[in-house]
Formats: C-alpha cells, sequence, structure tokens
C-alpha cells in the first residue's frame, strides 16, 4: 500500500430524527467531499457513531462509500472490535464492500489486561488473516489504553500492518513512534491540534474530525507548509484551533454535526444516548465558524 498523503474525515454519520441512518444525506456528503481537496476517506471511525451501528448498518455505509468515492481516493474502514476473531470477520466483509485499508481499534474492555503483548498478540492476529492492510488506531481518550512505543516497533515490522492513526495529541509520543517504527510504516495524526507539529516532524496525513466541516481548510495548511510557507501555514492553523476546541472538545459529535451541516454538509442528527445541541450552543458554533472560515 502506498503511503497516504493528505487530509481524509473520519465521517459523520446523519441520522433522521425517528434515528434511521439517512443514507441520502450520507452520499449527498460523500459527493460533496469528492469536490473538496482531500485524500480519501474514514468510514465507520469515531465519529460516525460507529458503537452505535449495527453490522448491517456498517457494511452498507462501507459500501456506499465505496462506490461514490472519486476514483484514486483510499477508502479506510474502522473494523476493530474487541475480540480478534471479530474483528478479523468485521475486517474481511468490509474488504468484500469495498475498503482498501482498515482502520483497527486498540481493544480496551479489559483495560487491565491490554498490556503491550496483548496488544501485540491481537494486532498479530488481525494482520495474518485480513484480506486487506491494516492500521492501528490508537484512541485513549476513549479506550483509556495507549499503546507502547515497544509494541509499535514490533508490530510495525508486520508484512500487513502498514501505518497508525494516532489520536492523542501527544507530539512527543508522535515522534517516538516515528523513531521506533520500520522503514515504511506511516504514523497518521488524528487530532487537529497536532496537525501542524506533525508535519513538522515529516507526518504527511492527518485524519481529523475537523474536516468533516472545514476540509480545505485542513488541506490547506499543509499545502503552505509544503511550498515553504510555514508562517502563513501555522497562522491558517492557529485559526482554525478554536473551531477543532468546539466541535472535538466543547460540544463533541453533536457540535461536530451542527458545524458541518452550517458548512454546507449534511450533519443530521445524533443517536440516542447522544442529543443534538441546543440553541445556545449553535449559537456559538455560528460565532466560531464565522469568524474562522465564513
Amino acid at each position: 500500500m502506498e503511503k497516504i498523503r493528505g487530509v481524509l474525515p473520519p465521517m459523520i454519520t446523519p441520522f433522521k430524527e425517528n434515528g434511521d441512518v439517512d443514507y441520502d444525506g450520507f452520499v449527498s456528503n460523500i459527493n460533496k467531499w469528492n469536490k473538496d481537496r482531500l485524500t480519501g476517506c474514514l468510514v465507520i471511525g469515531s465519529n460516525s457513531e460507529t458503537v452505535y451501528l449495527s453490522e448491517e448498518e456498517k457494511l452498507e455505509l462501507v459500501r456506499l462509500t465505496a462506490q461514490n468515492t472519486a476514483a484514486g481516493r483510499i477508502v479506510m474502514a474502522g473494523s476493530g472490535l474487541d475480540s480478534a476473531r471479530e474483528t478479523i470477520k468485521l475486517t474481511n466483509k468490509c474488504a468484500k464492500a469495498g475498503a482498501h485499508c482498515a482502520l483497527v481499534l486498540t481493544p480496551f474492555y479489559y483495560g487491565n489486561a491490554m498490556d503491550s503483548g496483548a496488544l501485540i498478540r491481537f494486532f498479530t492476529e488481525v494482520a495474518d488473516h485480513s484480506d486487506i492492510p491494516i492500521l492501528i488506531y490508537n484512541v485513549s481518550k476513549f479506550t483509556h489504553v495507549n499503546i507502547g512505543a515497544d509494541a509499535v516497533a514490533e508490530l510495525s515490522r508486520h508484512r500487513n500492518i502498514v501505518g497508525m492513526k494516532d489520536s492523542n495529541g501527544d507530539v512527543p509520543q508522535l515522534a517516538v513512534f516515528l523513531r521506533v517504527a520500520a522503514p515504511g510504516f506511516q504514523v497518521i495524526t488524528g487530532t487537529f491540534s497536532a496537525w501542524y507539529p506533525a508535519l513538522t516532524l515529516g507526518i504527511t496525513a492527518a485524519i481529523s474530525a475537523l474536516a468533516n466541516c472545514c476540509p480545505n481548510e485542513i488541506a490547506e495548511i499543509q499545502y503552505l507548509f509544503d511550498a515553504g510557507k510555514t508562517a502563513e501555514s501555522l497562522a491558517l492553523y492557529q485559526r482554525m484551533f478554536p473551531v477543532n476546541a468546539a466541535v472535538t472538545g466543547a460540544y463533541g459529535i453533536p457540535g461536530l454535526k451542527y458545524a458541518a451541516g452550517y458548512c454546507g454538509y449534511t450533519g443530521g442528527h445524533v443517536r440516542n444516548p447522544l442529543a443534538d445541541c441546543g440553541e445556545a450552543q449553535k449559537e456559538q458554533l455560528r460565532a466560531i465558524l464565522d469568524k474562522a472560515v465564513k
């Protein structure tokens, strides 16, 4: 698998008011993202409310993504479950539905047992039996498990583990992962807060929630950096910080979905037990977005 370069949104899943998946709205987002400065997309990731989706819904979203994403773009599917066996089954079903690669979450339910040995066993078995390349997904915010550099060093040498998405926003840890990983293994930042520092470390790709609503701004930071316009790149990165703080921190997925809708995409509703933004939150988000991108 070739090295990924550029920005991928971890796609939101629009829901109708009754909680059903809005597949038409989902496809309309893909069609709009096809015109944006993106490299591909991540379907059924954390920002997709994947934990609330049935397997049937997950696979339909993967199929629609593969069917509608512009040619030449990467379709990555989030297929991680807590057991290796079920992860392998879902990964290979995603492959049949058209995914090019799979993002596999660190198992976490029995967190105290998820040491480096356990994570190495898990990812090795998954990679050994997956029909498509896999990437490790490290997101301690949700899992409370942080994969260690020793595990990354070993797993990065597996022929079918091609990279990792690290969403912790820990820049020193990113630097360590880059140092210990095998040549050709790709470290991708999974949070906008680390995007500019990641570029200075030589990281070439981001999977950022903010790309759901502001994909071109996220991509422009990289274009400017690569063109040697580092001051302009840094200024845009800093300008987007309040939006990121709002949609990934203060207001979470409901805020991200509202922001996406405000920026011309189909945000839709969230699925219970999440709750849509209230009017006061919407007003605050509009003010933030108007200042940063409008």
